[in-house]
């Protein structure tokens, strides 16, 4: 069993159905990405995680424990930035970060003082005064102080510019070194493809596909680009060729992984001048299910 381990959850919301029969799990020392657009159904996930939303069916269990029977327990081992941020307009950042470790119980001062440093947040300024990036940076702070086994993180990134995204980036990669274990959802793709071992993707309250960014590509084709000596012919007849355009000697096309060393023999013998494999980003396989009704177009 995993860290968290979610079984055929389904959560309803009057007559809307939010979650349709989620199943996961989620593996001790792993970064886990949970990726979606805004009403998929992310959200509602993470709060059911937490305990805050009680499933209609399916259970919930984090770390052995039922999450919604067990919460308290639960949140003493956890750490968690939501997807909204609210902060008291009339305290300081710092008086925030302070009143969050105080409801814990525990602080470690080095490390709160450590990650306002990072994420480069005057603790002295009243919240009221600070834009959604500093905001943000408070409850980044607030969670990333914690020295908890599991982090649950709820578009942490939101409103954060480019160099405080590499800072935030550059700490999940020492929290997976120290062996913790880290449930990120985002819709920044480039973000979960540089830091997540596996990867769900959520539509419409169904989760579509999981796996490592390697399992899920095996599902979508490599865009190939070669270009030859002497012209090519019939390419259109080769197996495992699809979508081919031709300019002079210069071939794209999709293929599978498993036809690409098929075709490049028979390409050999026109005398291969370059040759380019790009397999799918995790951008193209969420715009492939998005597009494509969650459906797999190739088998």
């Amino acid at each position: 069993m995993g860290i968290i381990q979610v079984d055929n959850l389904t959560k309803k919301f009057g007559k809307v159905t939010a979650l349709n029969q989620i199943s996961l799990q989620v593996n001790e020392g792993e970064v886990f990405g949970f990726i979606g657009p805004n009403g998929a159904g992310k959200t509602t996930t993470i709060r059911s995680i937490l305990g805050i939303l009680k499933p209609n069916e399916g259970k919930i269990n984090v770390f052995g424990k039922d999450a919604w029977k067990e919460a308290v327990a639960i949140h003493k081992q956890i750490a968690f930035v939501p997807g909204e941020v609210s902060l008291w307009s009339n305290l300081t950042g710092g008086e925030v970060i302070d009143l969050f470790a105080k409801l814990r119980g525990s602080q470690n001062k080095n490390r709160r003082d450590e990650m306002i440093e990072r994420f480069d947040l005057d603790p002295s300024k009243k919240c009221r005064s600070y834009s959604k990036g500093n905001r943000q940076k408070v409850a980044l702070v607030s969670a990333l102080s914690v020295d908890a086994d599991l982090y649950l993180l709820d578009e942490p990134t939101s409103g954060l510019d480019p160099l405080m995204e590499r800072v935030f980036q550059a700490y999940i990669k020492e929290l997976k070194a120290a062996g913790k274990t880290v449930f990120l959802s985002s819709h920044i793709l480039s973000e979960v493809e540089q830091l997540c071992d596996r990867v769900s993707i959520i539509r419409e309250g169904h989760l579509i596909e999981t796996g490592s960014l390697k399992e899920l590509r095996h599902l979508m084709r490599n865009q190939v680009v070669i270009e030859t000596l002497s012209p090519v012919s019939n390419v259109e007849g080769f197996e495992g060729v699809y979508d081919l355009t031709v300019k002079d000697n210069l071939y794209k096309f999709q293929t599978e992984a498993r036809h690409i060393a098929s075709i490049m023999n028979q390409f050999n013998e026109y005398g291969i001048l370059n040759f380019e494999s790009m397999p799918p980003t995790l951008e193209d396989l969420f715009i492939h299910h998005y597009s494509n009704g969650g459906k797999k177009k190739h088998e």
